[in-house]
């Protein structure tokens, strides 16, 4: 797990996916652990074009925002557990526009957002931190303070059955296949500890 022991505008980890093609359809996994009531990032994609190409943003317990190419949508009521392990999932799809968010096994209702639009570019992919330019600029009071581990991310809409075998800590038959944690490609910055969870 990579845990991220105090508030900071630098301490983050890269990764690298395993393929830079366009996407048209994303399902972005990854348990995290915290304490903090305040806002912070939990997941930061940004290409050249959009700062805010695919984002994971938690406003407030229970409260997750989801932007897409710098436009968003906010799902509320989703409660979770402070000073416990946490299970996300949150899709997207092209097509239709649907966005959702799981947390603990519990789905949003479906919301539209950037219908016909695609992620683009070169990315840049950040933990611990918000992107608010390409790969920098980043703001102490978004940072993610905790831990985080099991990041997978695929280039398609998961069925809520495979959505599901995640929340319960099930091995998925197929991990991801953008970002897979089994062989994640990664560099830490900072003050980030790489640990067993």
């Amino acid at each position: 797990m990579f845990t991220f022991p105090e508030e900071s505008d630098t301490a983050h980890v890269v990764l690298s996916p395993d393929q830079s093609k366009s996407l048209t359809a994303v399902t972005m996994c990854l348990r995290f652990f915290s304490d903090l009531v305040r806002a912070q990032s939990l997941f930061s994609f940004a290409t050249p074009e959009s700062s805010n190409a695919f984002l994971l943003y938690k406003q407030a317990n229970g409260v997750y925002e989801v932007d897409q190419n710098d436009k968003f949508v906010l799902f509320r009521a989703l409660g979770e557990n402070p000073n416990q392990w946490n299970s996300v999932c949150v899709t997207w799809n092209s097509e239709n526009g649907i966005a959702q968010v799981w947390v603990n096994g519990k789905y949003s209702a479906r919301k539209g957002i950037n219908k016909g639009k695609e992620i683009s570019g070169a990315p840049s992919i950040v933990l611990g931190q918000e992107q608010d330019t390409y790969g920098g600029k980043f703001d102490k009071a978004q940072s993610f303070v905790g831990m985080v581990t099991d990041i997978h991310m695929w280039d398609s809409v998961l069925p809520s059955s495979e959505i599901l075998l995640y929340m319960s800590r099930i091995p998925q038959k197929i991990g991801g296949n953008v970002i897979n944690w089994e062989s994640l490609d990664f560099t830490l910055k900072e003050y980030v500890i790489l640990e067993d969870q």
